[in-house]
C-alpha cells in the first residue's frame, strides 16, 4: 500500500466519523422535536 492510499483511506474514515458526528445529534434532534410537536398537536 502505499502512502496515497494510506492517506486516501484515513481520510474516508475521518470523513465517516465526521459526518456520524454531524448526523446524529442532527437526527435526534428532528426525532425529538417531531415527538414534542406530537405531544403538543394530541
Amino acid at each position: 500500500m502505499s502512502t496515497i492510499q494510506a492517506a486516501q483511506s484515513t481520510s474516508k474514515v475521518k470523513l465517516a466519523v465526521f459526518w456520524l458526528y454531524v448526523t446524529l445529534p442532527l437526527v435526534w434532534g428532528v426525532v425529538n422535536t417531531i415527538a414534542q410537536a406530537t405531544k403538543l398537536f394530541k
